[in-house]
C-alpha cells in the first residue's frame, strides 16, 4: 500500500471524513476508465498521507464519470478546503493528417473538466469551474504540462549530489548535481488544489461533483485555517539552529529529502550545514584566504515556507516561522539571519587604470553565511570532475584518494570568481568581503555596512609588487576539466598569465578533447584577446606505472593515444604502446614543451627521460592543499638529478581537477628576455631557458655572480668564491626565512620579515655545484612550509664532474624498474612496439651505467643487467 508523507503535518489542517462511491482498488475494474488509468492505479496514494504539509485520509474516493456525485460532509466551518484529486488521461485527437487544430497541449489547457458545487447548511451554493492545468491535471503528464493553481502531491525537496550521499532509488548522477527534486511526473499524480471559501462562517454540508469533459477522481479533502494560499511559499530565508547537546551534525537526507535536524510542514528545508565562524571583529586585519572554523553545535538552515509554517526540530519541539521572524532576540534554539534582499552592483577596480578587473571574491554575512553573486553556486561543489562553475572551496586538508573534501568538522572558505563587476543580493547590516588577485596585488578584507540605500559597492585593488613589470610572467602548467573561457576568467582573476588546460583520458572517459585544436591560444592577440591572459589546451599523457607527462603548446594533431597500458589511467585491456620519452619527442617535434607533472610520482620512467634530456621541466604541485607548501619529497627527488648534472628547471602546476583546488595556488614565474613581447611561444622558450621559480606566494629575484637561474657559471680547477644575491617579497604568504641550497643541502639561512627581505652571501665552491634559493613561509595557526624555490644556477668546476654515487644508483635502479615492468607485467602491444620501447629504455640505462663506471662508482647488477666487465 502506497502512502505519501513528504514531511510533518501542519496542525492548521484537518482531514475530512470523505465517504466516496468507490475505492482505488476498484478503479482497476471500473468500466469506462482508461486502460492506462486502471494499470497505474496501483501507484495511487492510499491511507494516511501528508502532502505539502497537509494531512489527508484516503479511504473511499469519489469517482465522477458520467453523472453528478453528491457527498455529504460533516457540517464544518472552514477558510480553505484542499483537494487531492486528478483526472483520467484525455489526449487530443489528431485529424487524418496527424495535426490538431487549435491545440490546447497535451494536458488540454483550460478545458472545463467538471464543476465542484459547495453546498451550505442554509441552502445556498457556490459553483467552482474545474479546468485542466488550472485547478486539476491528469494523473500522468508530459514535460511542460504544469498546472497554474494546483501542485503535484509531493512537494519539491533537496537532493545531495551522489558524491555526497549515494542514492538507492536509481537517481542519476547528472540530475543530482541540480541539488533539487520535483516529483511531479510520477506514475500517478494527485493534484493539490486549495479552494478559498468565500463564506467561512457558514457551515458546509455537502460537495457535489458534476463531470463535464473527463472522469474525475477525488481521493481526499482537508480543511484548513490558514490566512493565505497554503502552497505559496515565500522566498528563501536562513536561520542559525543550535543542536541539542549530544546531537551530532548529520548532513544526510532521508528517502523523502528530509533532514534529521529540522523539517517544515508548510514549506521545505533547503539545506542544513555547519555554521562557519569567521573572525568578524578582526576581519580587516586577518590574513587572506584563511579557512573559517566550523561550529560543532550551530548549523545554518536555509528554507522556503508559508508564513504560517512551523519548523519541527529533532527533539519534538516546533517553532512558528512567523514568531521567529517577529521576535529576533527571543531565547531558544533558533536565531534568524537577515535575508539577502538588497540587490547591489559590486565592482572591483584597479587603482592605476581605474578599470574593473577579474578577481577572486568571498562575501559572508554576520552569521558566517556565504553570499554569492546571483549567477554563481550558493553551495560550491568540491568534488572531482564536478567543477561546473567558477568557484573555489578552500579547505584545511585534502583527501588524495578521492579528491573530496569532508565538510563535517573541517574548516573551509568558499569563493567565486567575478569578471570585475557582478550583481549580488546582500542582507542589511554588515557584510564581510575578501578580494584577491594573484601574488603581486595586495588582497583586500573589508567590512561594509549595507542599507536600503546601498546600490553599488566599489572596491579598489592596487599592485604593490612589480614583478610583471620586471619581465616575469606567471603560469599554471596543469589544469583539468574547465572550459577555456572559464580557465581564462579564473586565470586572470588569480593573476596567472598562462593557463595550460590539459585534455586527457581517464579509463573510458575523455575530457577537454573537443577544446584541443593544436593551434589556438585563447586570449592571444591573434585570437582576439589582449595578449595578457592566455589559455592553451595541451594534453596530459599517462601510464599508470611508468608515469605521466604533460605536453604543452604543441601544434598539429593531438598526440594519441593519450593513455596506455590499462587502468586507472587507460582502459582495461589497453597495451603499453608508448613510452613517456616517445610522447615527449613527438611534443617537441610539434613545437611543444614536455613537462613531468606532479613530480616525481608516478616515479619510474621519468628517470630514463631525464637522463636522455627528453624533458623540458619538472613540475612542483600543490595537490589541492593550499597550506602544504612545496613537497620536500619532490625537491629531494629533483635534487638527485641536479647532483648528477642533469639540469632541468622547475615549474609550478596545481593539477586542478575540482573547485577544491585553487588555480595558480602554486605557480611558475618565468622571466622573459628584456624587451621581449609576451606570447605563448616565447613563454615556452623562457621555460626552456630555466630562468624560473616556483611559488605559493613569495616572489624571488636570485642570481649567482649576477647570472640568473638556468645559467651555467664555469670555474677553473681551483674553484673559488661566488657572490649570491637575493630579494624576496610577499603580499600573501608571510615569509619567515630564506635558505641557500647547494648540492641539495642547506648551506646558509637567514630570517626575513613577513613581507620582504634582501641580501647576499659569499659561497666557496671547490667542486661542481648547483645553487638555488628556498623561501619558507607561515600563516598564523599553520605550520611553516616551503613557500617558494628557484631553479638552480649550475656552477661546473673543471675536472670535477657532477656525480653523486648514491643518487646515480637510485636513478639507475629506477630505469631498471621501468625495463622490468615492460618485460614482465605490461600488457604487450605488438612485438615491434615492445622491442622499440625496450631499446629506448636500454639506451638510457647504459648512458647512466657508463657514466657511473667512468667515474669509478661500482654498483650491484641484477641478473638482467649483469655484464662481463663487472667481474
Amino acid at each position: 500500500m502506497r502512502t505519501v508523507k513528504d514531511g510533518p503535518a501542519s496542525p492548521l489542517f484537518t482531514p475530512l471524513s470523505l465517504e466516496g462511491n468507490t475505492t482505488i482498488a476498484r478503479l482497476a475494474k471500473t468500466a469506462g476508465v482508461s486502460t492506462l488509468m486502471r494499470d497505474h492505479s496501483v501507484h495511487a496514494p492510499r491511507a494516511g498521507c501528508t502532502c505539502w504539509g497537509v494531512p489527508f485520509e484516503i479511504r473511499k474516493v469519489i469517482l465522477a464519470a458520467d453523472k453528478p456525485v453528491t457527498i455529504p460532509l460533516d457540517p464544518v466551518r472552514v477558510s480553505w478546503l484542499v483537494f487531492l484529486h486528478t483526472t483520467d488521461m484525455e489526449p487530443e485527437k489528431p485529424n487524418e493528417d496527424g495535426f490538431i487544430a487549435a491545440t490546447r497541449g497535451g494536458m488540454r489547457l483550460g478545458v472545463h473538466v467538471a464543476d465542484y458545487v459547495f453546498c451550505y447548511g442554509d441552502g445556498t451554493e457556490v459553483r467552482e469551474a474545474i479546468r485542466w492545468r488550472f485547478q486539476i491535471g491528469m494523473f500522468m503528464r508530459g514535460w511542460g504540462d504544469n498546472c497554474t493553481q494546483a501542485v503535484a502531491n509531493r512537494k519539491p525537496f533537496p537532493v545531495r549530489p551522489l558524491t555526497d550521499q549515494p542514492e538507492k532509488d536509481g537517481r542519476r548522477w547528472g540530475w543530482t548535481q541540480t541539488r533539487v527534486g520535483n516529483p511531479d511526473m510520477d506514475f500517478w499524480v494527485n493534484w493539490l488544489w486549495a479552494w478559498e471559501n468565500p463564506h467561512p462562517r457558514k457551515r458546509l454540508t455537502a460537495l457535489r461533483v458534476e463531470p463535464i469533459a473527463s472522469k474525475t477522481v477525488i481521493s481526499a479533502v482537508s480543511a484548513g485555517k490558514v490566512g493565505s494560499q497554503p502552497f505559496r511559499w515565500r522566498r528563501r530565508e536562513k536561520a542559525v539552529l543550535r543542536l541539542p547537546r549530544g546531537s551530532a551534525f548529520d548532513p544526510a537526507l532521508d528517502a523523502m529529502g528530509l533532514f534529521k535536524h529540522a523539517q517544515l510542514d508548510l514549506g521545505q528545508v533547503i539545506s542544513v550545514q555547519p555554521r562557519t565562524v569567521y573572525p568578524n571583529e578582526k576581519w580587516a586585519t586577518t590574513c587572506n584566504s584563511q579557512p573559517a572554523e566550523v561550529s560543532t553545535r550551530d548549523v545554518l538552515i536555509e528554507y522556503t515556507a508559508h508564513p504560517e509554517a512551523r519548523l519541527h526540530l529533532e527533539n519534538g519541539k516546533t517553532v512558528a516561522i512567523a514568531k521567529l521572524a517577529r521576535d529576533t532576540k527571543a531565547p531558544g534554539p533558533l536565531r534568524p539571519i537577515a535575508p539577502s534582499t538588497q540587490r547591489v552592483r559590486l565592482r572591483v577596480v584597479d587603482r592605476a587604470s581605474r578599470k574593473p578587473v577579474p578577481v577572486r571574491l568571498h562575501v559572508h554575512g554576520e552569521a558566517g553565511e556565504y553570499l554569492t553573486p546571483v549567477d554563481r553556486h550558493r553551495y560550491p561543489n568540491p568534488e572531482w570532475f564536478e567543477d561546473y562553475s567558477v568557484d573555489y572551496v578552500g579547505e584545511s586538508r585534502h583527501n588524495f584518494e578521492d579528491y573530496s573534501v569532508d565538510y563535517v568538522g573541517e574548516s573551509r572558505h568558499n569563493c567565486t570568481y567575478m569578471p570585475g563587476e557582478t550583481t549580488i543580493d546582500l542582507p542589511l547590516g554588515r557584510v564581510y568581503i575578501e578580494v584577491s588577485r594573484g601574488f603581486e596585488i595586495k588582497p583586500i578584507r573589508k567590512v561594509v555596512a549595507v542599507s536600503t540605500r546601498t546600490k553599488q559597492i566599489t572596491l579598489m585593488i592596487e599592485k604593490v609588487l612589480p614583478w610583471r613589470e620586471r619581465g616575469w610572467v606567471t603560469a599554471d602548467t596543469h589544469v583539468h576539466f574547465l572550459s577555456p573561457p572559464t580557465a581564462m576568467l579564473e586565470g586572470s582573476a588569480e593573476g596567472v598569465n598562462v593557463v595550460n588546460l590539459l585534455a586527457s583520458q581517464w579509463g573510458e572517459l575523455m575530457t577537454n578533447v573537443g577544446d584541443f585544436d593544436g593551434k589556438t591560444t585563447f586570449g592571444s592577440k591573434e585570437a582576439g584577446g589582449d595578449g595578457e591572459w592566455l589559455v592553451r589546451v595541451g594534453t596530459e599523457n599517462r601510464q599508470h606505472v611508468l608515469g605521466h607527462i604533460s605536453l604543452l603548446g604543441y601544434n598539429g594533431d593531438i598526440i594519441a593515444p593519450m593513455t596506455t597500458g590499462g587502468p586507472d589511467e587507460s582502459a582495461l585491456g589497453d597495451p603499453v604502446e608508448n613510452l613517456l620519452i616517445e610522447w615527449a619527442r613527438l611534443c617537441r617535434e610539434q613545437g611543444g614543451l614536455a613537462v613531468f607533472p606532479h613530480f616525481p610520482n608516478p616515479r619510474l620512467e621519468n628517470a630514463a627521460a631525464l637522463v636522455k634530456n627528453e624533458v623540458d621541466a619538472i613540475e612542483m604541485t600543490s595537490c589541492g592543499y593550499h597550506f602544504g607548501g612545496i613537497s620536500p619529497y619532490a625537491l629531494s627527488d629533483w635534487y638527485r638529478y641536479l647532483n648528477c648534472g642533469y639540469f632541468v628547471p622547475a615549474v609550478g602546476g596545481t593539477d586542478k581537477m575540482s573547485a577544491a583546488m585553487l588555480l595558480g595556488a602554486i605557480r611558475t614565474y618565468v622571466r622573459l628576455p628584456e624587451g621581449c613581447e609576451f606570447t605563448y611561444p616565447r613563454w615556452m622558450d623562457a621555460v626552456r631557458s630555466g630562468h624560473t621559480f616556483v611559488t605559493f606566494g613569495p616572489l624571488i629575484e636570485f642570481a649567482v655572480e649576477g647570472k640568473p637561474a638556468g645559467t651555467w657559471v664555469k670555474m677553473n680547477r681551483t674553484g673559488g668564491t661566488v657572490d649570491v644575491t637575493y630579494e624576496v617579497a610577499s603580499v600573501t604568504v608571510p615569509t619567515t626565512r630564506v635558505e641557500l641550497v647547494v648540492n641539495g643541502e642547506i648551506r646558509e639561512r637567514r630570517k626575513v620579515s613577513s613581507k620582504s627581505g634582501e641580501g647576499h652571501w659569499s659561497v666557496k665552491i671547490d667542486k661542481s655545484s648547483w645553487i638555488a634559493l628556498l623561501v619558507r613561509g607561515q600563516y598564523k595557526g599553520q605550520p611553516e612550509y616551503i613557500a617558494a624555490h628557484s631553479s638552480p644556477v649550475m656552477v661546473p668546476v673543471e675536472g670535477t664532474p657532477f656525480m653523486s654515487a648514491a643518487d646515480a644508483l637510485t636513478i639507475l635502479e629506477q630505469i631498471e624498474g621501468a625495463m622490468t615492468f615492460l618485460d614482465t607485467l605490461g600488457t604487450r602491444a605488438e612485438t615491434k612496439a615492445y622491442k622499440r620501447m625496450r631499446m629506448i629504455l636500454t639506451a638510457a640505462y647504459r648512458t647512466m651505467h657508463n657514466r657511473m663506471h667512468a667515474a669509478g662508482h661500482d654498483h650491484t647488477h641484477t641478473a638482467m643487467t649483469d655484464h662481463k666487465e663487472h667481474h
